[in-house]
This record gives structure tokens, sequence and C-alpha cells, in this order.
């Protein structure tokens, strides 16, 4: 191992939740006092989403040891349960004196008495139930039922939903719409930003002893990031591997290449997509519950993670850029026909009256914009920035056609550049927003973005790594 090498106590990457590890920053400090006092305050079901790996089971681990003195916890780690077993779960879990053959109606006078008894000692029980969204809709019912045990001013059971974002999905179904209704507190565990990645690895390495020079930069925890979708449990396997990486070559720094041999070890290559969902408002598309880690759906996706981690090498910038117009060329004129001609379609449904084309074809808001990018990357520095707002399939032209219509609320349409690339064999348009000639400008626009933009996690773009971007799809 290369603990010794590092000077380091024990492995600071491992997957299984370790409570003296816990990172509080990327709001995660924030999220477990929130869920604290929701807890404590006694009212309704709560909700935690986030993907796989995103940190869930580390804040199950933190609520158990902070609320240990005044609440008692059952856990729900079998989520196919049916809606006749899991009352019998939870008594069990409680050492409730209760036989599998007793009827739901004997269970529940049991619980209920035995919840009277917790509350008039000051205790409460709270049944933490992980992998919610794959639990039956008919098993979620019921849990709303219990829900309904209570005195004249408190519940007597708290329940605390932990689930992926198809929790989310279940719980829009009608049938159970009463349960949603009963959710007081929703809690959402995005990924880490480049920046806190960073943070994060540096905190787990000096949490086990280690005491020297960072061993990684913000370069390398942008690669971690980009490989990882900064889920945390992916950032650990792959700063494990990286770590290993070069002890083997006897150094104490850990380096691009290190991070994509062990993205590459742990088959973390494919980049990331996050499945959010479009909700229309008037003539504005919202952009919602963005960063959803899961294989490519159409819809709005973001791949994730701050691509100037891979930006060319400064003696490289002068060739690329006066080979622009070659590298862009042939993808940003790959719009096909078919879909051209469909949103000729809708323009002309719409009364929309842009400029006709040489060969008496409307030109589409998309065109536009793709003709606009590519002289705009034909001619902008290396070193300028956009915002990358987010990414859509191509066959999702239209949404994306109604997000140009009319951005006037949000953004300046002038300044909207779109292209086209591949992601994993998939076509895709990138929608980046305004040129900026320094990083602090571009940050400080990307956090005045409205909210609604903001949802999608947009992130910063060095014009360099968007040129990169088009050669390797071309």
């Amino acid at each position: 191992m290369y603990l010794e090498h590092f000077g380091l106590d024990r492995p600071p990457f491992k997957i299984t939740p370790d409570t003296s590890m816990f990172y509080e920053g990327s709001k995660r400090g924030a999220a477990l006092d929130a869920l604290i006092y929701a807890i404590k305050s006694g009212e309704g079901i709560i909700k935690v989403v986030g993907e796989v790996g995103s940190g869930k089971t580390m804040l199950c681990r933190m609520l158990e040891l902070k609320l240990s003195e005044v609440v008692d916890i059952v856990y729900i780690a079998h989520p196919s349960l049916s809606p006749d077993n899991i009352l019998h779960v939870i008594a069990h879990e409680l050492h409730l004196d209760v036989r599998n053959d007793d009827s739901k109606l004997d269970v529940m006078q049991k619980l209920q008495d035995y919840l009277l008894k917790k509350h008039a000692s000051n205790r409460q029980v709270v049944v933490f139930v992980e992998e919610a969204q794959s639990m039956p809709a008919e098993t979620l019912e019921e849990i709303r039922f219990l829900s309904n045990l209570e005195t004249d001013q408190h519940k007597l059971l708290q329940m605390v939903l932990f689930g992926q974002p198809e929790l989310d999905d279940k719980l829009a179904q009608p049938q159970i719409r009463q349960l949603k209704e009963r959710i007081t507190h929703g809690f959402y565990l995005d990924p880490f930003p480049p920046e806190d990645t960073l943070d994060y690895l540096n905190f787990r390495l000096r949490s086990v002893g280690y005491r020297g020079p960072s061993i990684f930069n913000q370069r390398t925890a942008n690669a971690v990031e980009k490989y990882s979708g900064g889920l945390s449990r992916r950032i650990n396997i792959i700063a494990d591997k990286a770590l290993m990486a070069s002890f083997s070559e006897g150094t104490h720094e850990v380096s691009a290449r290190h991070v994509s041999t062990a993205a590459k070890d742990s088959d973390f290559t494919r980049p990331f997509s996050f499945k959010p969902m479009l909700k229309a408002g008037g003539v504005i598309i919202a952009l919602l519950l963005a960063l959803w880690l899961g294989s490519m759906l159409p819809g709005w996706v973001n791949p994730g993670g701050d691509s100037a981690a891979f930006e060319m090498p400064t003696d490289s910038k002068q060739a690329t850029s006066g080979n622009a117009d070659a590298a862009v060329q042939p993808v940003l004129t790959a719009h096909n026909e078919e879909t051209s001609e469909r949103i000729v379609q809708l323009e002309a449904e719409n009364g929309n009256d842009e400029a006709v084309m040489g060969s008496g074809i409307k030109q589409s808001l998309l065109d536009q914009r793709l003709n606009e990018t590519e002289k705009w990357l034909g001619t902008v520095a290396d070193d300028h920035y956009s915002i990358q707002l987010f990414m859509t399939q191509i066959a999702d032209v239209t949404a994306l056609e109604d997000f140009l219509r009319d951005p006037s609320d949000l953004l300046d349409f002038q300044k909207i550049y779109v292209y086209e690339t591949r992601i994993g064999g998939s076509r895709m348009y990138s929608v980046l927003y305004n040129d900026f000639d320094s990083r602090e400008t571009a940050r400080s626009i990307l956090q005045n973005l409205p909210a609604e933009m903001k949802a999608s996690k947009p992130f910063l773009r060095r014009v360099s790594a968007l040129r990169k971007d088009l050669e390797s799809s071309g």
C-alpha cells in the first residue's frame, strides 16, 4: 500500500462510510443540520434524493451519530417489502413481541402503544427507508398510513425516505399523490463542483494524518471531478487508484495522467450526463432537477465537470487558433436536412419572420446560432471563457428551438452560442452563453444567473477546451 509512502495513518479514500471523515463542504454540513432540525420538528415525511454514490448513506450514519441521545432509529434496507410486511419489519426492529402471523391491526396497535411510551419518555422514533425509489407504490402508501400515528400535538413516528432521482418519478404517480403531500422537507445532494472536489480530496488526506504539500492540485481535481461526475464514492475510487499510480512511480504528487489511468481502470472513462426534467412556463423553458447521473436520455443533460481541466498546452494555442475554422467547420455544419425542415415547419406555423437563405429555405433560430458560433470560435482567443448552460440531444431540437425563441427575460439572444458535439456516440448540442476575457468575470456572471438557469448546474468552459472538444467530435 501507499500509506507509508505518503505518511498516512490509514486509507483516506475507503468507500465504506466513515463518520470521522464526514466532509461538511459542498452543502453537506448544511444538509445535515437541516435534516436534524426537520427530524426534531417531527412534522410530516422527509425526502433525501441523490444519485448513486452521492453520500446518502454517510448522511444516515451522521444522523444516527448526532441524534442517538434523543432518537431511536429504525433502518429499512430492503425496499422490496410488501405492504403486509413493512409493519412487521418495523415492529421486529423495535424488538416488539410480534409474531409473523399477527394481523396488521394487532401489529399496528402494539406499535402505537410502544410509540406512546417513547413519546412519554421524550424520545422520538424515526424510520430511515433506504433505496426508497425501489419500494412498491403500495408499500409507500402504507408508510403514509403510519405517519397518521400521532398525539394531539405530535407525530409519533417520523419517516425519512432516502432514494435516487427515480424516487421523484415514483412520488409523481397519481395513486400515491397523498403521500407526496405529506412530504414537508425535501433535500437534494448535488454532485461536487471542481473547486469542492479539490477541497474534499485535501480534507480526506489531512483527516488521516497527511502533513505534506498538496498531493492534488486544481487541475488534477478537475480531472477527478470530470471522470467521477462529482459523486463522492467515485471520487474516492479514482483518488485511491491515482495515489497508487503515483506511489508506483515513486512520486509524491498526483498528475492528470494518474487520474486518467485510475478512471480507465475503474471504467469511469465515459463522460457523465445528468437527466433533468423540462417544465414549460409561459414562453420560457425552465431547466429543472438537473445533474441526475444516468444513461443519456432525451432531454437536457450536462456532462459535468470543468473541461478546462484538459485545456491544451500554452504552446499549442496559437496553432489551434489558426486552424479553428477547419476544426469546427465539419461539426457546426452537420445540422441535418430533416431537422431543418421540421424547424422551418414550426417557424411557419408560428408566423416567425426569420431571414430567407439563398436556397429559399428560411433560416431557423438554431441555424443562426450555429453560424454565429462558428464565426465566434474562428476569431476568439483560446484563453477566453464561456458559460455552458446545458446540453441536449439532437433529437430534442424542438425543445432547443423553444428555448432560443424567447430567452429575453433571462439571456441576451445574441450572446447564446450553440455547437454540435458527440458524447458517448450520441450527437448533442452544447449551449453556451457569452464571451469573457477572464475567468473572474465569467464566474461573476455565472453566480448571478437566474435561479431557473442555475438549476441545470451551468459551469465555465475555456475556449481552448471547446476547440479540443470540437476536434475530438469531428
